[in-house]
């Protein structure tokens, strides 16, 4: 018996979440499992009704879990930030979730954009640092008043001013970026040891050409690990130039490490690789702690209750919880049951079919079920 809490959030994330559930519990009536699963009311609703976003109760009784299955996040109604800071990033700094686990891979009969490329060219995970760099909160705005605030920004961070520009600036504002040599050691240390586990292949990520103090400190923390692991095969590639070969040559690639920031951008990229938003997964993990699993699409409000929404990327992140507990034979058959799906044309409008959410929870379930 596994206990898993379930987030739905808003907009079209209950109405996935829901199918996700139904897959998971299909896999786990064939593989001699049970999952109890506890929703948690947190979302746009609650937060219009209430003010609360995530409550110290919540955080509390959410650490009681290994796993938190999550929806979506965001709603017109309220102004952007709001939710997904209140909520998404707090549950993922809370927990020190300081792993983004995405999977890029093209599976069998999904099309790609890029020409000439197939399934065997488009497979190779992206680990992103999720708790530093330019996503820590320091930074700060200020208007022509408030100039003489500046000193300490100045005495702290001497390099980030021209002198010239902040003195005849109306407003400016800053953001740090902040690394430190533990938090690049520990989530490079969990790329290597997926990199020991496929083709032992490891690419990092940085700009430290340009950003050299913070991404100078990540590359050296990078040649410390390799040096312990020299079964791994090692590079270094600039963040502009990752993006170039992303869409020119995929199967160079195996396990990528990036700092948090350039990580944002790069798995969006990778995304459309492999066929779009409805088809991408995400991991948020601490490997001690308690792990969060999700699509990496919005809430698309337009569509909610409209029974039209792709739970595929909700199901695919379903099949890496199954797999964060252990269960990889349920993991792989939940992922293969997609690839079914898929070739028997079972999909959601924006794959070019014609089934409904529920239709392609309810034939994936079957899937599973049946082996």
């Amino acid at each position: 018996m596994y206990r898993v809490a379930a987030i739905g959030g808003d907009g079209i994330g209950p109405e996935i979440i829901h199918e996700g559930k139904k897959v998971l519990d299909a896999a786990g009536e064939r593989f001699g499992f049970d999952i109890a699963w506890d929703d948690f009311g947190i979302g746009a609703e609650r937060y219009l009704e209430t003010g609360e976003l995530v409550t110290e109760e919540e955080l509390k009784d959410l650490s009681r879990y290994r796993a938190i299955y999550f929806g979506a996040i965001g709603d017109e109604r309220v102004t952007p930030g709001i939710l997904e800071k209140g909520i998404l990033l707090r549950i993922r700094f809370h927990f020190d979730q300081f792993v983004n686990l995405r999977p890029i891979r093209l599976l069998e009969g999904v099309p790609t954009p890029l020409a000439g490329k197939g399934p065997a060219d488009i497979n190779f995970l992206v680990v992103r640092e999720n708790t530093e760099d330019f996503y820590v909160g320091i930074g700060s705005r200020f208007h022509g008043s408030q100039k003489t605030t500046l000193c300490i920004e100045r005495e702290l961070y001497h390099a980030i001013f021209n002198l010239d520009i902040v003195s005849d600036a109306e407003e400016l504002a800053y953001q740090i970026g902040v690394i430190t040599r533990e938090g690049a050691e520990r989530v490079i240390s969990y790329a290597f040891d997926l990199a020991v586990q496929r083709q032992k292949k490891l690419t990092s990520v940085d700009k430290a050409n340009v950003l050299s103090d913070v991404y100078g400190l990540w590359r050296e923390v990078f040649a410390e690990v390799a040096a312990r692991n020299p079964g791994v095969s090692t590079e270094f590639t600039f963040v502009d130039a990752i993006t170039m070969w992303f869409v020119k040559n995929p199967e160079w690639f195996d396990v990528v490490v990036t700092p948090n920031m350039f990580g944002d951008i790069i798995t969006d990229l990778g995304a459309m690789i492999q066929g779009g938003l409805g088809l991408a997964p995400g991991a948020n993990i601490n490997p001690v702690g308690t792990s969060m699993f999700e699509p990496i699409h919005g809430s698309a409000p337009k569509y909610k209750g409209l029974n039209v929404a792709n739970p595929v990327a909700t199901i695919w992140a379903g099949s890496m919880l199954l797999d964060h507990l252990g269960e990889h034979a349920a993991a792989s058959a939940v992922l293969q049951a997609i690839e079914r799906s898929i070739a028997d044309g079972v999909v959601t409008k924006d794959m070019g079919g014609h089934a409904k959410t529920s239709d392609v929870g309810n034939y994936l379930s079957r899937i599973v079920l049946s082996g």
